[in-house]
């Protein structure tokens, strides 16, 4: 079983920079290395969305919206997962939540089937 604890949420004004981060544990024999990690925002009153995904290999995919201004990367053997965000704007305003996919496709938004609690991100004018 994995589970997913992210931290590092905060208020910050706009073109402010906060890096979030992913406490990932598991027990047992897991083949956590082959899992397809990503980062994914709730705001109020709108659907969740995807915003980076990082595959086994380390290769990276974003949605466009933060494009060049946040870095998804891991650390530690991938026990961490970080969201490098900079140049925040208001639109970024919302809950942060780490997620899993356990087959390790990586090929979308789509088949992440484990979650953390998430963290909250409030960006001010």
């Amino acid at each position: 079983q994995v589970q997913l604890v992210e931290s590092g949420g905060g208020s910050v004004q706009a073109g402010g920079s906060l890096r979030l981060s992913c406490e990932v544990s598991f027990s047992g024999y897991m083949y956590y290395n082959t899992y397809c990690m990503g980062w994914f925002r709730q705001a109020p009153g709108k659907e969740r969305e995807g915003v980076a995904t990082i595959d086994k290999d380390g290769s990276s995919k974003y949605a466009d919206s933060v494009k060049g201004r946040f870095t998804i990367s891991t650390e530690s053997g991938r026990n961490f997962v970080l969201l490098q965000m900079s140049s925040l704007k208001p639109d970024d305003t919302a809950t942060y939540y780490c997620a899993a996919d356990t087959s390790g496709n990586c090929r979308g938004w789509a088949g992440f089937n484990v979650w953390g609690q998430g963290t909250q991100v409030t960006v001010s004018t």
